[in-house]
């Protein structure tokens, strides 16, 4: 039986947060050690970049410190392939195809995208990569034929749109994309952590966050200074544990183990919560309960952390591993998948050079496949040609029906120009074999 295939990945904007931990480094790493799953974990770069163009540096620095968050957490690179977005080219290609099938106005109706652009105070000046994000992701998602995509619940709309790409691309070109499923955590709590500060979200760019970095005095701070109910004023006072900061870390952390480790005079959340609103409970003492809590998770977090601090050449040659791993294995999806049912004839507007450049340069037989398979069914369904990749030898077989399809005789004319001028560039490249029919003679 095969395995289901998983993937994620972050943003390298900064070091990952609690945030990062409950509502999806958890149900990766979980997920990895159950044997059940094929793991793909990465560093978006690309995607980082369309907010942060003009500070590359920060994407670059940032690379490392998530990767040596992958590694603290339990992310194991001999059970889950872990690479960099921007190694895997063939996504920025599968991106600009899926760019046909989405309006700008659909993009703006995101409902994550329309609050990050408020956050980032964008205003009108949205940079156009920042727009389509997810677009790219859903190049992500689809190139390595995800069956579950385990996120945060603010990226839940990110993945319904990548689910309406698929439906479009399939609804058009025929049943070749995998429709991926959102995986959350099974905590409501966990699928939204909000801030120290108790806004709805942990984010980095709204400096509310506790770091998996953070060492213990830095976490005893942020924890001390959360906000709770502000209308608690005195210990006797009734508190409120809804919209409450702390009780809502409590919902994401504090299982029955801890109370019986750190305040058993309570032998779960419920009685705590229930003290708490009848008055006689102080916000200190749940923040200090809070803080050991976190204290017990973080702690091994931080002596692996320390420990790839000190062996940066073990993180750079995993992601370098792991990148060449994913390309091989995953980045010529296309290959088995796109067949000749896809109707994208404008392909070859885009592609012609780059397969003439990959067949005259590359020594991959992937590669020259992967390129050569797009031109293929790129033109395919229009009965122009055929081009097949064996054995070193490239055949163009150029087919006789095209006045079968419903096409201008204008654009049979320009396609014809088209298959004109990449045949005799071939014709300088390497050995190929090359048939035609008549009717195609006075263009050659």
């Amino acid at each position: 039986m095969s395995k289901k295939v998983f993937l994620t990945g972050d943003r390298p904007t900064g070091r990952l947060h609690l945030g990062h931990f409950v509502g999806s480094l958890k149900n990766r790493v979980e997920m990895q050690n159950s044997g059940l799953y094929e793991p793909y974990i990465f560093i978006a770069d690309m995607q980082a970049l369309t907010d942060n163009a003009k500070n590359p540096k920060k994407i670059q620095d940032n690379i490392k410190e998530v990767a040596i968050d992958y590694l603290s957490v339990g992310i194991d690179p001999s059970k889950s392939t872990i690479f960099v977005q921007s190694q895997i080219p063939e996504l920025t290609e599968l991106t600009f195809y899926y760019m046909n099938l989405v309006t700008v106005s659909r993009l703006k109706r995101n409902p994550t995208i329309k609050t990050e652009i408020i956050q980032r105070g964008f205003g009108e000046s949205v940079p156009v990569g920042f727009l389509t994000y997810p677009i790219s992701q859903a190049a992500d998602i689809t190139a390595f034929k995800a069956d579950f995509v385990p996120v945060g619940e603010d990226q839940a709309p990110l993945i319904e749109q990548a689910r309406e790409i698929v439906h479009t691309f399939n609804a058009t070109y025929g049943d070749v994309l995998k429709m991926p499923e959102i995986y959350l955590s099974s905590n409501d709590v966990c699928k939204r952590l909000p801030g120290t500060d108790g806004k709805a979200k942990m984010s980095k760019s709204l400096g509310n966050c506790i770091y998996l970095a953070d060492d213990s005095e830095t976490v005893y701070k942020k924890v001390m200074s959360m906000y709770t109910d502000p209308n608690h004023l005195k210990v006797e006072d009734p508190g409120n544990v809804e919209d409450n900061a702390v009780f809502t870390y409590l919902d994401a952390f504090a299982t029955d183990e801890y109370f019986s480790k750190y305040m058993n005079e309570y032998k779960n959340l419920d009685e705590l919560k229930e003290h708490y609103k009848r008055g006689g409970l102080g916000d200190v003492k749940l923040k200090k309960f809070l803080y050991q809590i976190l204290e017990e998770i973080l702690t091994p977090i931080r002596a692996k952390r320390a420990y790839y601090e000190e062996h940066l050449d073990e993180v750079y040659k995993m992601l370098q591993d792991g990148s060449k791993r994913a390309r091989s294995k995953r980045g010529y999806y296309c290959l088995s998948s796109f067949s000749s049912s896809i109707a994208l004839f404008f392909i070859i507007l885009i592609n012609t050079k780059m397969a003439v450049n990959a067949y005259n340069n590359s020594n991959d037989m992937a590669h020259i496949a992967y390129v050569l398979l797009f031109l293929n069914v790129s033109i395919k369904i229009l009965e122009i040609i055929s081009l097949i990749y064996m054995n070193g030898i490239l055949i163009i077989i150029i087919n006789k029906n095209i006045y079968k399809k419903n096409i201008s005789t204008f654009f049979n004319f320009y396609l014809f120009l088209l298959c004109r001028d990449l045949i005799k560039t071939l014709t300088a490249s390497k050995n190929f074999i090359f048939f035609t029919n008549t009717i195609f003679k006075p263009f050659l």
